[in-house]
């Protein structure tokens, strides 16, 4: 997928105009936040397992390099084979020789978004191999050829109208008076369509929620059990993974997963947690006969040691994203590429550019609920504001945006110019408001005042009622 993130404001123009959309996020409020509330207060231990997981990250990107090696050796013992891909061209090459080298036709596909990251459906399509995603939110998307517009909850900006219109569409064998009124129906239609494309799959290709450095197994976990199906039929499994995904031990790998499901669809546990660990063994009454792990940069290493880093702690569960009120008013795809929100608008500019996605870290109110309810800690408002710093500093933002930023740095640095300009302002919008308490018309926030109305200022400034404290103290 190409980003489409300097076109930021114009998708959210168009999201805020989607009244299907806009239906459609009103799932987010009472499904994924309401239950990320009820489990995390169910469980007491919650905020401990978040200190806990947060140190156990930063340890492991401290000492990457050495976790990654034991990592690679552990796979091999186990008769796998490791891979180093350093941007998405290499790491589609490497897939792609892996499938030609087992004459592949057909793939399938599970719980990966950095297949989406790097494009690989369009690397697989270009060289005549067909790739199948088989989670049922990404084969919906598929089916419409859109991208993904929440990380674990891919076709969430749908409603179940547009995903039934889509079956009756594409699935060309569908009986016209099959009735397909509700989710277990639909789900069921879509095992009918897959089932077929798991048996005849020659290579899976899986994404990783953790690699073990201690085991060298590669960790999953899903709702479906799609995952299991992909990495058990094919006679080939390749794993593509981003370098940060690595964890020290088994145990290690446990405690994060006690916060990972809570935090992103409030269940204690998913249904399905999936460990792979090489090839099948001489015995093993199923598995692939060769195991491949892609190990992907891509950028991340040039995160290590800057005020970034802290956003490889992401373990990709969405809570942000659910969370955030900008998020929940214009969806996934108005972000512009593969991760949207908040966690989208601190690793998008550091991967493709703050010249290409300054846009996305401005998209923030600043109200903190992302950092708050993020099970590793991460100050995204933080990094957000370090973004914000690099395109000023870039002369990347608008004119209008440094020059306002210049006006007021010179009047903060003058206090009685500062005071005698916000008081000038201040008399101004009350003669404006006429009485009312509120503007209808503002000039400079017409974007604001077009929607809704600016409340008139009422009393004195902060800096005035300060000193009128002060002068009554003394007294």
């Amino acid at each position: 997928m190409e980003p489409t993130t300097q076109a930021f404001k114009s998708n959210v123009k168009t999201a805020l105009g989607d009244k299907q959309l806009r239906r459609a996020l009103g799932t987010i409020e009472q499904g994924f936040v309401a239950k990320r509330a009820q489990t995390t207060q169910a469980l007491p231990e919650f905020e401990q397992l978040r200190n806990q997981a947060r140190d156990v990250k930063d340890h492991t990107l401290a000492n990457l390099d050495v976790y990654l090696e034991a990592y690679e050796a552990k796979v091999e013992g186990l008769g796998g084979h490791v891979h180093w891909a350093q941007d998405a061209a290499q790491a589609c090459d490497i897939v792609l020789d892996i499938c030609k080298q087992h004459d592949a036709k057909l793939v399938t596909k599970s719980k990966s978004m950095i297949t989406e990251e790097i494009a690989l459906n369009s690397a697989l399509d270009a060289a005549g191999i067909e790739p199948v995603e088989t989670d049922l939110g990404e084969y919906i998307i598929q089916l419409r050829k859109e991208p993904p517009s929440h990380i674990i909850a891919p076709a969430i900006h749908l409603t179940h109208e547009q995903i039934e219109a889509d079956f009756r569409d594409k699935h060309t064998n569908l009986d016209e008076d099959r009735v397909l009124d509700d989710g277990a129906e639909l789900v069921a239609e879509a095992r009918t369509q897959l089932r077929q494309k798991f048996l005849k799959a020659d290579v899976g290709i899986t994404g990783a929620n953790f690699l073990i450095a201690e085991t060298g197994a590669n960790v999953i976990v899903t709702n479906e059990g799609n995952a299991d199906l992909t990495h058990t039929l094919p006679r080939v499994h390749i794993v593509v993974a981003s370098i940060e995904k690595l964890v020290p031990t088994f145990e290690d790998a446990m405690g994060i997963l006690r916060i990972l499901a809570r935090s992103a669809t409030g269940q204690d546990i998913s249904a399905y947690t999936s460990f792979t660990s090489g090839p099948k063994r001489p015995g093993d009454v199923d598995g692939p006969d060769a195991y491949h792990v892609v190990l992907l940069d891509n950028g991340r290493s040039d995160m290590l040691g800057t005020e970034f880093q802290e956003m490889l702690r992401c373990i990709r569960c969405g809570a942000c994203m659910n969370h955030c009120p900008v998020y929940n008013t214009i969806g996934g795809h108005a972000y512009g590429w593969i991760y949207p929100g908040p966690m989208g608008a601190v690793l998008t500019p550091s991967l493709i550019g703050v010249d290409k996605a300054g846009l996305l870290p401005n998209a923030s109110t600043f109200c903190g609920r992302c950092e708050a309810v993020c099970p590793m800690h991460i100050p995204l408002p933080k990094m957000m504001r370090h973004w914000r710093s690099r395109e000023f500093e870039r002369h990347l933002s608008p004119s209008t945006t440094r020059y306002g930023l210049k006006l007021w740095r010179h009047l903060a640095c003058r206090p009685k110019v500062y005071q005698f300009v916000t008081g000038l302002v201040i008399r101004t919008l009350k003669a404006l408001s006429a009485g009312k308490g509120v503007l209808h018309k503002l000039p400079f926030a017409s974007a604001w005042t077009r929607h809704r109305d600016f409340p008139a200022p009422e009393g004195k400034t902060f800096q005035a009622q300060w000193r009128d404290r002060q002068t009554k103290g003394d007294a």
